[in-house]
């Protein structure tokens, strides 16, 4: 168990969040929880309207609500307009895990034509190669491999384990989870006659500030020109990319989504859990998809949400379903047969 890092008095957060408070400002916060597990020293929070019966027996210390659900709280509480959003932005005060330090484990390797900033940490058994430009305030986790001529803009973070392939390009305060593969060629083949010929993947990565790329997610290098991350834009764990795909800025994906190459996704996307979209296609803007929904053609219409799934259902109905299915065909055919009979009946 962890012990606390920090206690934090309940003004303190209140005056540095800009949140109104109601209780007593001395009390002091050690930690987050949720409101059926926190302790007497935590923080907790209500946004999900699911969860407000836990309210009313919650032991937390404090609880940041909305201004409607003030009342209701029987502990300490800050006010926030998204309770959800306050919740973010204040349970980074708490984080147990500890912030790298500056400095190069003995352990690493460092070619001599790389060139680090200021306050670089480089973790055991890195390795950085040739022409890698690393800058101030960078964290290189353990295992880490940058094979060269890479970029690694300020305050970014890479946590372990990390591969970026050549030429690849990282923003500003951009976080990569372990086992993540930045830059390794795309999936680009040409068949011969009676083989598959490799074809030359010779574009690179560029991904933006602010970025957050989730546990082994790949994303491949552009065949020709590159792959392109927007600012901002964040990739949950086992995420595919493939090559040339374009992602625009504050577009998110959860688990287990899949890209095909070149593919320009535009900004504010959301893509639920082990959906995709295939190749070549142009998705606008603020468009939504629905999990393990397939896009199989473009969206121009920006601010749609778009679901192509079965929900799960008990296998006796499914079989059902999966017999009548095989029968649509001619059950179509006799539709079909029925209106031009019908027709008929009627000119006659």
């Amino acid at each position: 168990m962890h012990e606390p890092i920090c206690r934090i008095r309940l003004s303190d957060l209140a005056e540095h969040f800009e949140l109104p408070f109601n209780g007593n400002g001395d009390t002091l916060i050690d930690g987050v929880g949720t409101l059926s597990d926190a302790t007497p020293s935590q923080l907790s929070f209500l946004s999900n309207p699911a969860y407000r019966g836990q309210l009313k027996t919650t032991r937390a210390a404090a609880v940041i609500v909305a201004a409607s659900d003030v009342d209701d709280c029987p502990v300490n509480s800050l006010v926030a307009d998204d309770p959800y959003v306050a919740y973010a932005n204040i349970a980074g005060r708490f984080d147990p895990r500890r912030p790298a330090m500056p400095g190069i484990h003995d352990s690493a390797c460092i070619d001599p034509g790389a060139n680090l900033g200021n306050d670089v940490h480089v973790g055991a058994n890195a390795v950085i190669g040739p022409g890698c430009e690393i800058a101030d305030a960078v964290s290189i986790g353990p295992g880490c491999i940058l094979i060269a001529d890479c970029t690694v803009g300020e305050n970014s973070r890479l946590v372990a384990g990390v591969t970026i392939c050549e030429g690849v390009s990282i923003g500003k305060r951009t976080i990569i989870h372990p086992g993540a593969a930045i830059g390794s060629d795309g999936f680009g083949l040409a068949f011969d006659h009676d083989r598959w010929i490799k074809i030359p993947q010779l574009g690179s990565v560029l991904i933006g500030d602010d970025c957050e790329i989730g546990a082994n997610t790949t994303i491949d290098r552009g065949a020709i020109g590159d792959t392109i991350i927007g600012n901002d834009v964040r990739l949950d764990n086992q995420i595919q990319i493939g090559h040339n795909v374009e992602i625009g800025d504050h577009t998110a994906m959860a688990g287990m989504v899949g890209i095909s190459g070149s593919t320009r996704v535009g900004k504010y996307c959301m893509f639920a859990g082990a959906s995709g979209a295939a190749g070549h296609l142009s998705i606008a803007d603020r468009t939504t998809v629905n999990a393990q929904s397939v896009i199989t053609r473009s969206i121009n219409q920006p601010g749609t949400v778009w679901s192509g799934t079965i929900p799960a259902q008990p296998v006796r109905e499914w079989n059902r379903s999966m017999a009548h299915l095989r029968r649509l065909d001619k059950l179509v055919r006799r539709v079909l047969n029925l209106e031009k009979n019908r027709t008929k009946l009627r000119n006659d």
